[in-house]
């Protein structure tokens, strides 16, 4: 409380010495060097009541990542209610994805992003006139299967964004 008190005193006192520094006489002048250096002593008594903590020591320990950030590539697509992504999956496998999605005539180009820090940062995916969607990734018998709730058009022709090649339609010996 004492530690409020100082700072709330060289709020209010501080300003109003500078001030009569400049502008008062010399009777208020004296007056506001023997406040600020009151306030001073203060400060120096503070800190030698409170002294700062030392510095916590960093320790570096050798933790294995959730997942890996990397760049899939999708394999296969469904388009209908929702756009169904699906790529081989990774040994660690994210638990979420970036998707970007573009239309551009007839083209739906989706890019897609993995890492541990999904959700919790800025976008690295940056397109004009995207829809930018952190979706959960699921792990189905050795595919990883990402879902966007954007519904697609028939004759819309999803294509991977980085490559520009045509993403295949699911088939049923993929699914």
């Amino acid at each position: 409380m004492l530690a409020v008190s100082l700072g709330v005193a060289w709020l209010l006192l501080g300003p109003l010495c500078l001030w009569l520094l400049v502008r008062g006489r010399a009777g208020e002048r004296v007056g506001a060097v023997v406040a600020l250096a009151l306030l001073e002593g203060g400060t120096i008594a503070m800190s030698d009541i409170h002294p700062a903590m030392p510095p916590a020591h960093a320790v570096a320990a050798h933790v294995e990542p959730s997942c890996d950030g990397r760049v899939p590539v999708p394999r296969s697509a469904k388009v209908g209610r929702e756009i169904v992504l699906t790529w081989p999956a990774a040994p660690h496998e994210c638990q979420a994805a970036e998707a970007v999605v573009r239309t551009q005539g007839r083209k739906m180009l989706v890019w897609l992003y993995e890492g541990p820090s999904i959700g919790r940062r800025v976008s690295v995916l940056t397109v004009r006139h995207q829809r930018v969607f952190t979706l959960p990734v699921r792990v189905d018998g050795g595919r990883a299967v990402l879902s966007v709730p954007m519904r697609g058009k028939p004759h819309d022709v999803l294509t991977d964004g980085r490559t520009g090649r045509r993403i295949p339609e699911h088939s049923p010996q993929a699914a």
